[in-house]
């Protein structure tokens, strides 16, 4: 084993709604972090300003030369980045594209998948063609943004439906439309948060999540948690403000949970994913009787607050995340 003590940047922030969301994510994973074996620093990014946080609420600018920061003299370069901004630029390839140049390890997906994974139409479309079931959905330009169909778009999709930002990292912007009369509304708020919008097929079932990682030498699929709100859907106040019941394990069937690690395990190695990720989806009946397991999209930098859906499962599952999170890291080397 190297017994190097690698420096590590936990990389937070970033330019979308989630930036203090990240920045909780963050703190959660400096405190589950191993600092017997890593020198651990927490570094933010937002807009061109970049700064490392350091102790006594001092901090120091990057370098984006070479991702470095220089402090009392002596200058520090980090061995590996942790990524978990939410959102531009941590979640669409922006920051692994930068990253890649400077040829520094990281722990997300590559460039190509960060930004499939982001454009939620993209990545339905795409996972569609590998065999994974999706809701139809719609795409509407900023052009388009009062060029469309009403009546097409319910004969097609029928109401309710859902109105998101098509690539957007957070909860903003999200609507369950009703009727026809609500999708203007619905759009406008969705294109303030997005230039590009999904009109998505409600699905009437069981929500649930599936975090994954794998590296060299194991495959690791978490427990599945059962999302339960009584909001209209699982929106921000359900994600963040507690108005949401999360049951790990699932009140599912065995069969059915094998089923949902199966599938988030294939599409993990379908996608090449690198470091941690967690599959949203939702189960319906077919008309058989039979359950239907419906991808409704792929976090690749998943929330890591106290009330994160992985730290549950990483405790659910009887792990560390002080070991997952050095299983992550090392993979790398």
């Amino acid at each position: 084993m190297n017994t190097m003590k690698r420096t590590i940047a936990i990389v937070c922030g970033g330019d979308s709604s989630e930036y203090e969301v990240s920045l909780r994510s963050a703190q959660g994973l400096y405190n589950a972090f191993d600092h017997d074996r890593y020198d651990i620093y927490v570094v933010v990014v937002r807009g061109l300003y970049w700064h490392v946080n350091l102790e006594n609420n001092l901090t120091e600018p990057i370098d984006k030369n070479d991702f470095s920061f220089t402090h009392e003299g002596k200058k520090v370069k980090f061995d590996y980045a942790y990524i978990t901004i939410h959102g531009t630029p941590g979640e669409n390839g922006i920051i692994q594209g930068y990253f890649d140049l400077i040829r520094l390890p990281y722990s997300t997906c590559n460039v190509l998948v960060e930004a499939l994974t982001f454009n939620k139409f993209a990545l339905n479309n795409y996972l569609r063609a590998f065999g994974s079931t999706v809701p139809d959905s719609i795409l509407l330009r900023a052009s388009q943004a009062n060029d469309y169909d009403a009546a097409e778009i319910e004969q097609r999709l029928g109401m309710p439906c859902f109105v998101k930002p098509a690539a957007d990292g957070s909860s903003f912007g999200v609507s369950k439309v009703k009727s026809v009369q609500e999708l203007p509304a619905a759009l406008n708020k969705a294109f303030m948060q997005c230039e590009n919008v999904m009109i998505e097929r409600f699905l009437d079932g069981t929500e649930v999540t599936v975090g994954c990682y794998k590296t060299k030498e194991k495959s690791v699929v978490f427990p599945v948690t059962e999302v339960v709100t009584d909001n209209e859907f699982f929106d921000y106040d359900a994600k963040y403000n507690g108005q949401v019941q999360e049951i790990t394990p699932a009140r599912i069937s065995d069969e059915l949970t094998a089923a949902l690690q199966a599938e988030t395990s294939r599409i993990y190695d379908i996608l090449h994913c690198n470091g941690i990720i967690r599959i949203d989806f939702i189960i319906t009946r077919n008309d058989d009787g039979s359950d239907c397991i419906n991808l409704l999209e792929i976090n690749t930098t998943p929330g890591m607050t106290a009330t994160s859906f992985i730290p549950q499962q990483v405790a659910a599952a009887g792990l560390e995340m002080k070991d997952v999170l050095t299983d992550i890291v090392e993979n790398q080397f």
